[in-house]
C-alpha cells in the first residue's frame, strides 16, 4: 500500500459579526461538506432574525425538553449555539457529516492567535438583507442564562 499524503488546506476564517445565522450555517455546512475547515469567530455577534421576545420564549420552551443525562442537551453559550445550527444542516448520522463537523470550530471574540490572520466576509448573509427585527445569538444566550464569566 501506498503512503498517502495528506494535503490540509489552510482553515477559512469567517467573521460572524453582522452575518444572519441560517444564511451563514447553511453556506458554512456546504463548504464543510466540500472538505474546507472552517473557524467561526465573534459568535456571539451573529444575527437572529425575527422578534426577540417570541424567539427567547420558544428557546425557554425548548429547553424543557430532554433529561439531564440522556439528551437532547441544550447549550446556552453563543458558540456552542452557532455549532449547533450548523450541525443541524449537516447529515451528521452519515460519516461524511461527521467528518464535516470535526472540520468545524466557533469561537466567542477573536481568539488571539487567529487576530493576525485574514478573515474571509460572506456578503450573501450579511445583516443588510434584513427588513425586520433582529438581534444577536449573545442577547439569545444571555436571555436563556449564559452566564458570560465561565
Amino acid at each position: 500500500m501506498k503512503n498517502m499524503e495528506t494535503t490540509t488546506k489552510p482553515a477559512m476564517i469567517i467573521n460572524a459579526d453582522g452575518l444572519i445565522l441560517g444564511r451563514m450555517a447553511s453556506n458554512i455546512a456546504k463548504r464543510l461538506l466540500n472538505g474546507e475547515q472552517i473557524i467561526i469567530v465573534n459568535a456571539e455577534k451573529a444575527i437572529i432574525s425575527g422578534s426577540k421576545k417570541s424567539k427567547v420564549n420558544e428557546a425557554r420552551v425548548f429547553l424543557e425538553v430532554g433529561g439531564v443525562n440522556r439528551g437532547p442537551f441544550h447549550y446556552r453559550r453563543p458558540d456552542r449555539i452557532v455549532r449547533k445550527a450548523v450541525k443541524g444542516m449537516l447529515p451528521v448520522r452519515q460519516p461524511k457529516g461527521k467528518d464535516a463537523y470535526k472540520r468545524l470550530r466557533a469561537f466567542i471574540g477573536i481568539p488571539d492567535d487567529l487576530k493576525a490572520q485574514k478573515m474571509e466576509s460572506m456578503d450573501e448573509a450579511h445583516v443588510k438583507k434584513l427588513a425586520c427585527s433582529y438581534f444577536t445569538v449573545g442577547q439569545l444566550a444571555r436571555e436563556i442564562g449564559w452566564n458570560q464569566g465561565e
